[in-house]
């Protein structure tokens, strides 16, 4: 069947489940590459063969159902391959993984298209479907000795997906053909009309580590198995329903223009008399109470475990290891830790560059770590975890760490002006200026300078910040620290020359107002300020955003902040208030403004600007 003809039976069109069938198969697809990524060649897990097999198994029964031919055919040799190892007949090894990997990456293009993402599949299907082939004549020519076939486990989940179109006893893939596009009887349904189960949640708790292994032919091979240990986690509850990713902004959206609505109606009454309007006050307060109860529950919905972002490196790793002759082995820690779906959908990007810098730039090489009294195989750590009011991820190796006098040189050469005194927080930083680049051969992997400037460009959009510490032969570990959500902010509102704006409270530390003599000038043109035994540069906004400077003399109100380990002080002219409020683009609406990071509107109707507090601190330093 082409793409895009519609198939019924029947009086019934089933090509209304297209979106349930395409969001399944991606599923099926990543839980079918996980299985193959950590299972242990030397000792596969018979319940592990098993699941793989079932997701291979779904995805076949549902692309026959749909008319998906093509994509019936690559699982169908899939099959046949994973139902002999399962049987025991055949030993996996690297070879058949790589192909079977292979054969993933040809599902994942299929189903693009059939999705209408690509207008075409940009791989070589008979290629690898021969590949396959290949390797099932050859394990049929020399097969293992006879073993009574794999008993699967009578599990909620042996309905083999959503839709399924055979039994769980079916145990030969060469004696099943794919499926004719007849409707399943509700009886053999096997799943199509349940409550969907979250697949994405099969992701593991707690530490997780997959080490990247070499070819058989190379040195150490026989020492690595490919997988090291994983804990596995219970499916979750079946009693789930797909919502698509527009409903829940829209839900998002109208939630905050309630908070807005009722946050004008508590000021409006403010001027009222309590006494004679108590009922007034009392729903005025309920209104709040549920309010803010309606907000955090749909936010909830937003919330994604970060697993669906860090799944998809333990197959990167190993194949970028690979490519490079080094043994890698991954630990995934905190994937459970939730965030807000539109900062995971950003965050994939720069990790992806993190998790690439640390294998190429990182890590060294096998013969050279031995040599330095280290394991051959390297340690990428991804991990994620809950700080205070943020989302803390961290990207971090157990290579040779960064060179400071590298650093300081390569920036000497591009003309920059760097203090032998400075600290290493200061040097580290430079790696995220454009184009700058420490590697001595430029590869398709990097050394072009690019990258850890936008890997920095796209942490500030999200309203987050970066930082890196190093060891000289220990490791470099780059920290990622992210707002819960970019849709609420809790922040501090100040005026500025009748201007309010807001400052996010993770930023801030303490406010003082200061006493005459306090604030200094140096040089006639900066000024700080000490706090204890601190000397802070004072940040005046009014001249920062061209507004008319307060006349000396009239009192001020500081606010310190820090930004990254910098501490610096915000002069405003007075402290309005504590708000929780609802961000909105200023960029969509208006356009961007260096400093502001959002906008909001406030219970009186007005608009307030956000501040981009580390942008501030560094245009301050500039």
């Amino acid at each position: 069947m082409e793409k895009g003809q519609q198939s019924a039976v029947g009086a019934l069109d089933i090509s209304q489940f297209h979106g349930v069938f395409f969001e399944e198969t991606a599923e099926n697809i990543n839980a079918f590459e996980d299985g193959l990524l950590k299972l242990d060649l030397l000792s596969p897990d018979p319940e592990e063969l098993n699941a793989i097999f079932r997701a291979a198994h779904s995805i076949k029964g549902g692309s026959g159902t749909f008319g998906f031919d093509a994509m019936a055919k690559v699982t169908h040799e899939l099959e046949t391959l994973l139902d002999l190892a399962r049987r025991n007949e055949m030993r996996l090894d690297t070879g058949h993984i790589d192909a079977l990997l292979q054969a993933g990456d040809v599902l994942k293009a299929q189903l693009a298209y059939y999705r209408g993402q690509t207008s075409q599949v940009d791989v070589d299907v008979p290629a690898v479907c021969n590949q396959l082939n290949r390797l099932v004549a050859k394990a049929k020519e020399a097969p293992l000795a006879a073993a009574a076939p794999v008993p699967a486990k009578p599990t909620a989940d042996d309905s083999f997906g959503f839709f399924d179109d055979f039994p769980a006893s079916e145990t030969s893939a060469d004696a099943v053909e794919p499926a004719s596009g007849k409707l399943i009887a509700a009886d053999e349904s096997y799943g199509l009309f349940e409550p969907l189960a979250d697949l994405s949640a099969q992701s593991t708790h707690g530490p997780q580590e997959l080490v990247a292994a070499p070819r058989p032919d190379s040195p150490g091979a026989a020492a690595h198995p490919g997988r090291r240990s994983t804990d596995r986690s219970p499916i979750a509850d079946a009693s789930s329903i797909r919502v698509s990713v527009e409903k829940v902004d829209q839900l998002i959206n109208l939630v905050g223009e309630l908070v807005i609505t009722q946050a004008m109606l508590t000021q409006a009454s403010a001027t009222m008399d309590r006494m004679s309007n108590e009922t007034l006050f009392d729903g005025l307060a309920q209104l709040e109470r549920n309010t803010r109860d309606l907000q955090e529950s749909v936010m909830a919905v937003r919330m994604m475990p970060i697993a669906t972002v860090f799944n998809r490196f333990p197959r990167m790793v190993r194949d970028l290891a690979g490519k490079l002759g080094k043994e890698v082995q991954l630990k995934i820690v905190g994937e459970s830790t939730e965030l807000d779906k539109g900062l995971i959908e950003k965050l994939a990007d720069p990790l992806t560059h993190l998790v690439r810098n640390s294998i190429d730039h990182g890590l060294e090489a096998p013969e050279a770590r031995i040599a330095g009294a280290k394991p051959a195989t390297g340690t990428i750590t991804l991990r994620a975890f809950h700080q205070g009011g943020s989302i803390v991820v961290e990207v971090a190796d157990d290579g040779g760490g960064l060179s400071r006098e590298r650093i300081v040189k390569k920036a000497r050469e591009r003309g920059m002006t760097i203090d032998d005194n400075a600290p290493d927080g200061d040097i580290w930083a430079l790696i995220f200026e454009a184009g700058f680049s420490t590697a001595d051969v430029v590869t398709d992997v990097s050394g072009r300078g690019v990258g850890m400037d936008v890997v920095r460009r796209n942490i500030d959009a999200m309203g987050g910040r970066i930082e890196i510490s190093s060891t000289p032969g220990k490791g470099t570990s780059t920290i990622i620290r992210l707002p819960l959500t970019m849709a609420i902010l809790e922040g501090m509102s100040v005026s500025v020359n009748e201007q309010t704006f807001i400052v996010p409270l993770a930023h801030v530390i303490e406010s003082l107002a200061p006493t005459a003599g306090d604030i200094k000038s140096l040089s006639g043109m900066a000024r700080v300020v000490q706090i204890r035994d601190s000397f802070l540069p004072v940040i005046r906004l009014q001249e920062m955003f061209g507004m008319q400077s307060r006349a000396e003399g009239e009192d001020g109100i500081l606010i310190v902040i820090d930004s990254d380990g910098v501490r610096a002080a915000l002069e405003v002219d007075a402290l309005l208030g504590q708000h929780q409020v609802v961000i909105k683009s200023l960029e969509a609406n208006y356009r961007k403004v260096a400093g502001l990071s959002g906008a909001t509107i406030m219970g009186d109707g007005m608009v307030a600007l956000i501040l981009d507090v580390p942008a501030i601190v560094r245009m301050s330093r500039q």
